[in-house]
């Protein structure tokens, strides 16, 4: 996609380094930082430098390559895939990417492994830009009906930032929108600031900004009167983790938006690649849910009339303030579900048929 008119992806491998796009600096600054450790992609993830599922797989992948760099020592490789796990609990993508990689290497000969591990880093890449498309191709067709029926613009609402930002390339969420835009239906897109980290007003936003698609940022709790004056089409989001039952763990405030979205007969849907469905969780209650650091709550970041990036200080100095990361959505409240694979049911039933378990 798109960023002053040049392509990129999110991350990418050159010269011994791996490259990424600094997402706290954004939509102000834009800048490509280089990794060139284990313990670099192992921060960037923790300060959300990279986030997003998808994103945050694809930079375990290669902050194993880095490990390989380092040290070519397979317990040295192993303790820093742990610590690579531990950097954020609740996307399950980390996992399974750090657990494809450390699959793929056992046993294999010290000579090989730099470059057996880098072509498998670069094929979870690969992969998840293919399925981000597929994604795309499938959500299109429920935007084509709306807007069949509608002869008019499609008001699409999406939580947090599942784009292409997210992701390695086109999105989850802002896939369908990117094909619906590329083959000229009219869209329309409400932005959820997405409070405390805004990454629907600092990264939605300013992506559907570059690939000129029309949008309206909205505080987080506005959804719910734009639906009851029929001004919402539809809801898209992606998620963190989706269970094999189709509960979905996502951004703090989606359950309100899909609560919003059933009493409103508003279809909610979400979009994930299959690297985000957990087959082992069974009982959303033992999802592991990230509390982050409550100054993220207590100060905004912008920029002044300098065109300095400021931190400021908007809660009374004594107040406590909890940071719960994410939430989960019961299948219930989702309408349908968005894959590589093609549309199903939020089910137990729907996702076997679908990926054939």
């Amino acid at each position: 996609m798109r960023i002053e008119g040049k392509e990129y992806r999110t991350i990418w491998y050159e010269g011994k380094v791996v490259k990424i796009i600094d997402q706290t600096k954004l939509p102000h600054r834009f800048i490509i930082k280089e990794l060139k450790t284990v313990k670099d992609a192992i921060n960037a993830i923790k300060v959300m430098e990279v986030r997003g599922a998808p994103l945050i797989g694809g930079t375990a992948a290669y902050g194993i390559v880095l490990a390989i760099q380092e040290r070519n020592d397979f317990e040295f490789i192993k303790k820093n895939s742990e610590e690579l796990v531990q950097s954020r609990p609740t996307a399950i993508n980390l996992k399974w990417a750090v657990d494809r990689m450390m699959k793929k290497l056992s046993g294999i000969n010290s000579d090989q492994i730099l470059d057996i591990a880098l072509n498998e880093a670069k094929e979870i890449c690969d992969e998840d830009e293919k399925f981000c498309e597929n994604i795309g191709i499938n959500g299109l067709r429920i935007i084509e009906e709306i807007y069949n029926k509608k002869k008019d613009t499609v008001n699409i609402l999406t939580h947090c930032n599942a784009g292409w930002l997210a992701t390695i390339n086109w999105g989850t969420a802002t896939s369908p929108i990117y094909h619906a835009h590329k083959k000229g239906i009219p869209v329309h897109v409400w932005v959820d600031e997405t409070r405390p980290r805004n990454q629907g007003a600092n990264l939605t936003s300013y992506e559907l900004n570059e690939e000129e698609i029309p949008n309206t940022i909205i505080a987080d709790n506005t959804g719910g009167i734009l639906m009851q004056r029929g001004e919402v089409d539809m809801c898209i989001v992606g998620t963190d983790r989706t269970l094999s039952n189709g509960d979905v763990c996502n951004k703090i405030g989606t359950y309100l938006k899909a609560l919003a979205a059933h009493d409103n007969n508003v279809p909610f849907y979400v979009a994930l690649p299959s690297s985000t469905i957990d087959w082992d969780i069974k009982n959303a209650k033992d999802i592991p849910i990230e509390e982050r650091n409550s100054e993220e709550l207590s100060h905004v970041e912008g920029i002044d009339e300098n065109d300095e990036i400021k931190k400021l200080l908007i809660y009374p100095s004594k107040s406590k303030a909890m940071n719960l990361a994410f939430d989960v959505t019961p299948a219930k409240y989702v309408t349908n579900l968005i894959t590589e694979k093609g549309i199903c049911e939020a089910s137990t039933e729907g996702l076997k048929k679908l990926f054939n378990k």
